[in-house]
């Protein structure tokens, strides 16, 4: 069964917090709020977290995972970004974006689109989530929590732990998501590409 941890959305208990990091270390595969939906989430070396959200979420390997950073320092690390590239995020972040850049040796190869070899990478707008960043001191390996035949992600966090009880091993809650996931701005090609429309605006990569 999964674990349940009831967080405050503008005062997340450090205690809690700390359990769900050291769960996330141990290998756990948890949901977790964001600024756009509830996403799933492992440590970023996790080979049987990526095995399990492909599972769960019935993914091929041209799916793109994100690397959910606490801020532009850790996001530096994993993927090559240039001057005018940076700018374009910087104005955006922290939001509800996901980019996909051509990732750096630092990103573990099973992670990575086959062939592009980029990966996506995410700064959120959210308490919880920077408050968890924080006490792990590196990215999430993360994908939306869109069930397969589904248009649109879960919302309520009891709803999630009674639906995914025995294939994930906690559940994050501070309240009821969105239901729209990220935009997705592909700048793998140096220019800005809108792959997906979702909870960020457009306009400025138009």
């Amino acid at each position: 069964m999964a674990k349940y941890f009831d967080v405050h959305p503008d005062n997340p208990q450090q205690r809690t917090i700390g359990q769900v990091a050291e769960s996330i270390r141990s290998g756990a595969l948890v949901v977790y709020p964001t600024d756009s939906c509830f996403a799933l989430g492992c440590q970023l070396g996790s080979r049987d977290g990526i095995d399990r959200i492909r599972s769960i979420r019935q993914l091929d390997d041209r799916h793109h995972f994100t690397l959910v950073c606490q801020n532009f320092a850790q996001l530096g690390q994993f993927v090559h970004i240039d001057k005018d590239v940076f700018r374009a995020i910087k104005a955006s972040t922290p939001g509800s974006y996901t980019f996909i850049l051509p990732a750096t040796k630092d990103v573990p190869r099973r992670m990575l689109h086959p062939k592009k070899k980029t990966v996506g990478v995410r700064i959120p707008d959210h308490t919880v989530v920077q408050a968890l960043l924080a006490e792990l001191g590196e990215p999430l390996l993360s994908s939306t929590l869109l069930l397969p035949d589904e248009e649109e992600p879960m919302t309520v966090g009891w709803e999630i732990k009674e639906r995914l009880d025995h294939v994930v091993d906690a559940v994050v809650d501070s309240g009821d998501c969105g239901t729209e996931p990220t935009t997705v701005i592909d700048f793998s090609g140096g220019e800005a590409e809108i792959v997906r429309k979702g909870a960020g605006d457009t306009a400025r990569f138009e």
